[in-house]
């Protein structure tokens, strides 16, 4: 007989849970109706012994288990997903963990990764729209194939977007700032000048995270890493 290879996943999985641990998850913001509480260094070994599976990463996404979406993105294939399946897959987010888990372990290392960020920063949907910034962050982390250029396009986008005060957005659009301020010295200049912009703001949000960035990018581990 053949095994169902999602069957077994779910079994796994479910022998990994831990349901005290939804208590602390849903302290931290995290939604538990459907989470099994399984830690996420968990899910990285399971997703290692699995390997790489598209059709596998697209049935455990359809079970709408947290833990089964999370390795979902672990073990898909960047070059074989589509952009219907991005824009599915960011209409289901609905923590902010499922949301940067996604995007830093998959759309960011995807073909259209730039195009969808930038399409989704201009959302309205609060985890859409952090989707957009979290997928900016993760690449300008991960992708060491693209050139800085790419990343001092989004500094606009960052700029105008820093006057939202929604706490998932804000802490977004602050970490993909200072991602792209750390990635190298020619993009630190552009960023320390758009914090201390947006800093000028007349915005809670924005003078946050104005303040925020320049903390970290002007701290002398971050100088003394790029030499500046």
């Amino acid at each position: 007989m053949e095994i169902d290879p999602t069957r077994e996943i779910l079994k796994r999985l479910d022998a990994m849970a831990d349901r005290s641990r939804l208590s602390g998850m849903a302290r931290y913001g995290i939604r538990v109706e459907k989470a099994l509480g399984i830690a996420i260094p968990e899910l990285r070994k399971l997703g290692r012994e699995t390997g790489t599976n598209h059709d596998l990463a697209i049935r455990l996404w359809e079970t709408e288990i947290h833990e089964a979406r999370i390795l979902a993105s672990m073990i898909d294939d960047p070059t074989k997903v589509t952009e219907a399946q991005m824009e599915a897959w960011v209409h289901d987010f609905d923590s902010w963990d499922l949301c940067d888990q996604v995007c830093g372990n998959l759309f960011d290392r995807t073909r259209y990764a730039f195009r969808k960020a930038s399409e989704w920063t201009g959302r309205q949907d609060e985890f859409i729209k952090r989707a957009g910034f979290a997928t900016i962050a993760w690449a300008a982390v991960h992708r060491k194939d693209v050139e800085d250029e790419q990343f001092a396009v989004f500094l606009p986008i960052i700029r105008a977007e820093s006057t939202d005060d929604r706490n998932f957005v804000k802490k977004a659009v602050n970490w993909a700032l200072r991602q792209i301020g750390k990635r190298s010295r020619e993009l630190h200049v552009k960023a320390v000048e758009c914090a201390e912009q947006i800093q000028r703001i007349d915005s809670r949000s924005a003078r946050w995270i104005g303040s925020d960035a320049l903390r970290e990018l002007t701290s002398d581990a971050v100088r003394e890493r790029l030499g500046v």
